[in-house]
């Protein structure tokens, strides 16, 4: 346990810290990657350069002060990263490297503020949490790896369909390149790649959520294809995968992970998706129907237009054929054709007053994916309309692990 002393230091810091975050995120970055060049494998180069990864960093490390002497005050932060980690491949023998790094970030950047007796106090918070960390990601690894169908570290898996599902989304059909059984997962849980790209310096691991429901003989994921926008980065690895890998290719994933799973309720269930947040809420909605027919469902999806919109007749026959799912589409930017043939049920974006239409009541569920402007925007709005937050789950499809806050 810390000792009091240390505990008031670095609660007392830790704004000082959220005041320099970015920069403490940029220079920490530098620094490690300078001292450990391999650990360009673990790290999504595409977050780092739109700064999305310096940004996480920082809330997490200002978080973790602010909560020092009660870690389970920000427990949903502590589970999403140890389930990240887990899905990556951590160990435990990497987090003295990170640990000392970060702190000469911090004596770089706040200079003499930087007491010896601060440093000395954050170095001691460190173990702390790293120790607790550590202890969380040694059982969800030994669960990887017991489970049946289970497997440690990575595993081979040849893509037996690829399937356009929009003009910028497709899936991916995996089977076991070794024929064995596979490890059932959650509705809203993700799959973690390693590509090993030609021509890459460096292997890419991202997470891609799992968007059917559990309980087949294969996985499958659907991948929103990253274009360059605004001077922004593409997506390495979503072209990688769009451009290159064809049926009968292999590509290696490790056990399924993620805190983004249904909660035990009798309430109603609302899943509100912009863009491809669709994915781990159509799991959650196939799963639901398959699991749980008598409950009410409302899915409201909002994207551009018809275009872009992955999944529209599975969802559009799921509510025909099933009187308690009800399906709404939201376009921002429809197509003359979408209009003309009334695709969509409100032309905007999701706002209050058109909620509260189309719900009877916020008496229910909410599970949220999408960007995080969509998230925040959905957040702010649920707040306002009273739902209580134990209502509210949500998936972020970057780095930064809580919203609202």
């Amino acid at each position: 346990m810390l000792d009091q002393k240390t505990i008031e230091i670095v609660k007392s810091t830790a704004p000082v810290l959220k005041e320099h975050s970015t920069e403490i995120g940029k220079r920490f970055y530098k620094l490690l990657f300078t001292k450990v060049p391999d650990l360009y494998n673990l790290f999504n180069q595409t977050n780092q350069k739109r700064g999305i990864q310096q940004e996480a960093l920082a809330y997490s490390v200002y978080a973790a002060g602010e909560h020092i002497d009660n870690l389970d005050a920000i427990k949903p932060v502590i589970t999403r990263v140890t389930e990240k980690h887990r899905a990556i491949g951590i160990k435990p023998e990497q987090y003295p490297v990170v640990g000392e790094t970060l702190l000469e970030a911090v004596k770089d950047v706040l200079g003499e503020t930087a007491t010896e007796e601060i440093l000395t106090a954050w170095g001691k918070a460190y173990n702390y949490i790293a120790d607790a960390f550590i202890s969380i990601e040694k059982e969800l690894y030994e669960k990887a790896k017991s489970a049946p169908g289970g497997w440690e570290g990575y595993r081979e898996f040849v893509v037996d369909k690829k399937v356009d599902e929009s003009d910028i989304i497709t899936s991916f059909y995996l089977r076991p390149k070794d024929d064995e059984p596979i490890a059932d997962y959650q509705a809203g849980q993700y799959l973690t790649t390693k590509a090993e790209i030609e021509g890459e310096k460096y292997t890419h691991i991202r997470h891609y959520s799992l968007s059917d429901a559990p309980g087949k003989d294969y996985y499958r994921i659907s991948v929103k294809r990253e274009d360059s926008v605004n001077g922004q980065p593409k997506g390495i690895v979503s072209n990688y995968l769009h451009q290159n890998i064809q049926v009968g290719d292999t590509l290696q994933f490790s056990v399924p992970a993620g805190d983004f799973i249904i909660s035990p309720s009798n309430k109603p269930m609302v899943l509100l998706s912009g863009g491809i947040g669709v994915t781990p809420l159509l799991s959650m909605l196939n799963t639901t129907v398959e699991k749980e027919p008598n409950r009410d469902i409302t899915f409201i999806h909002a994207t551009q237009n018809s275009k872009v919109h992955a999944f529209r007749e599975h969802l559009s026959e799921l509510a025909k054929n099933n009187h308690r799912v009800h399906s709404y589409v939201v376009y921002d930017s429809p197509t003359e054709e979408d209009k003309q043939e009334k695709r969509y049920d409100k032309e905007g974006h999701v706002d209050l007053d058109w909620l509260k239409k189309v719900l009877p009541s916020n008496d229910v569920d909410f599970y949220l994916c999408g960007p995080l402007p969509f998230l925040q925007a959905m957040v702010r709005l649920l707040n306002q309309w009273g739902v209580p937050k134990d209502q509210i789950h949500f998936e972020v499809f970057n780095p930064v692990a809580i919203l609202g806050e």
